[in-house]
């Protein structure tokens, strides 16, 4: 029962945290919490999570919710889910996790994705795009091959939120968006599909039933509502993997709508009206997270995670400290070229060996120097992506951006620059996933017109392009496009 109090939870199990909010029946956060995630990588290429922590941390930012927002918490009507997407958990018989979960930027699998791929002369026009490394059904292929004992117990094959919503609810669901990032779906009919089921050797009883994202998919059973310091038999919508999440957090629901999620990763997204794979050049069309629409999408596998990552090696301070140093230095481009590939890269190479470099290192070489490459490598990157895009006749005039590296106005002005596009950077737009997931349960139990629910938020900040760092980022492009080209042959060694 909803009422004009009524308030819900938003929940995006990222890659390296689990983001909680609350949102009012105005759609203002009146409640966020996050808990952050570890990762193993047991061998080179390899990345891994265990289930049960993110069922801790959901448990975690819950309570820590339910202390600082008693009245809000009290009044939650639906629960929302989005998360990473392409992970597989296996799960056994009795709903047992047999395995850590293997994630999205895991490149194991390269080999079984082209054995896959090798199955069918039309893949990508049922898939919405090739398999990849980080997608599901090859990783499905490697567990037959590597670890038999594991697959002979697989019982269901789940994306990571519908693991937390197994924990609360029971049930096994997932959504078309999360589906597509499987690899076993017929995207433009959003129904398993028989023919990359078997291929994948599983059967269509160990995946999920689809419900569409704003669907009140499943109910809160018992035992996890008091884990969680919910109301037995609260409505959650299926939700929608981040991607689409995002999308619908920042109003990016009409044909042509295009926004930058600067994440962990990165995607460049656009709505459409229609299914539109264009699989020779990358770029997958996926369910959206809404009934009727698709989207298109360039994505990378290094979004704002190469700056973490430097920032990891580089001696203390924050990236805070280390971007306001680089902004203090800038004066346009910088002196080195950096590929940003630390987890290999999907478009536009789909080269899950891809590795990262420093190009153009000197004795004078400063940390400053260092962080700036890390930035203009990204937006290089997705300036490679924007120009397949193109090609493809897919073009947008203004880009909404979402994500932890909207924080950076700096970087923000940077990518405007380099993409030669105008950025708009909407309120909430660092928590886009869990504010799309919190619009999905608030329209599983309201019945709302989506375009209302779904409007743009109001914009914090429209950036410009500068013409002549534009030119000269332009410029840049070329030299970045070589430097992989150049060092493709020796990135094994």
């Amino acid at each position: 029962m909803t009422s004009a109090t009524s308030t819900y939870l938003g929940i995006d199990l990222g890659t390296t945290a689990l983001k909680c909010i609350i949102t009012d029946h105005k759609q203002r956060v009146a409640g966020l919490a996050e808990v952050s995630l570890p990762t193993t990588r047991p061998q080179p290429g390899w990345s891994e999570q265990d289930p049960q922590e993110w069922w801790l941390a959901l448990q975690k930012a819950c309570k820590m919710l339910r202390a600082r927002n008693r009245e809000d918490w009290s009044r939650i009507a639906a629960v929302g889910l989005s998360g990473q997407m392409h992970g597989a958990v296996v799960l056994g018989a009795g709903g047992q996790v047999l395995r850590p979960a293997i994630l999205w930027n895991d490149g194991r699998a390269g080999a079984e994705a082209s054995l896959f791929n090798g199955k069918f002369s039309d893949v990508g026009q049922i898939a919405g795009g090739p398999a990849v490394a980080g997608f599901t059904a090859p990783k499905l292929l490697w567990l037959q091959a590597h670890e038999p004992e594991i697959f002979k117990q697989l019982a269901m094959v789940l994306a990571p939120k519908d693991f937390l919503r197994f924990q609360m609810s029971g049930e096994f669901i997932t959504d078309p968006c999360d589906a597509t990032g499987m690899s076993l779906l017929d995207v433009g009919q959003r129904k398993w599909s028989s023919a990359l089921v078997e291929a994948a050797g599983i059967r269509l009883e160990n995946l999920p039933r689809i419900e569409e994202g704003p669907c009140a998919s499943a109910h809160l059973h018992k035992s996890a509502a008091e884990f969680l310091g919910l109301p037995v038999g609260l409505p959650i919508a299926a939700g929608a993997g981040d991607a689409a999440a995002s999308a619908i957090g920042i109003g990016a629901i009409n044909d042509g709508d295009g926004f930058i999620s600067l994440g962990t990763s990165a995607q460049y997204f656009v709505t459409t009206k229609s299914f539109r794979p264009r699989p020779q050049q990358m770029i997958q069309a996926l369910g959206h997270g809404l009934p009727d629409l698709w989207y298109q999408v360039a994505a990378l596998l290094n979004g704002a995670s190469p700056l973490s990552w430097l920032n990891g090696i580089l001696p203390g301070g924050t990236i805070q400290t280390l971007l306001q140093r680089t902004q203090r230095r800038y004066h346009g481009p910088g002196r080195l070229l950096f590929l940003p590939y630390l987890n290999g890269e999907r478009t536009p190479h789909n080269d899950p060996s891809a590795r990262a470099a420093f190009h153009g290192l000197s004795a004078g070489t400063t940390q400053e120097d260092l962080a700036l490459a890390v930035l203009e490598g990204v937006a290089l990157s997705l300036a490679d992506c924007q120009d397949v895009l193109e090609q493809e006749d897919t073009r947008v005039a203004e880009l909404l951006v979402a994500g932890g590296g909207t924080r950076s106005a700096f970087w923000m002005q940077m990518l405007a620059n380099v993409l030669n596009r105008r950025i708009t950077i909407p309120k909430g737009s660092e928590v886009g996933a869990a504010f799309g997931a919190a619009r999905l349960a608030r329209l599983s139990v309201t019945g709302e017109d989506i375009a209302e629910v779904c409007r743009k938020p109001k914009a914090l900040t429209h950036l410009e392009p500068t013409q002549k760092l534009s030119k000269a980022y332009a410029d840049r492009l070329g030299d970045f496009r070589a430097l992989y080209g150049a060092l493709k042959g020796i990135q094994n060694v």
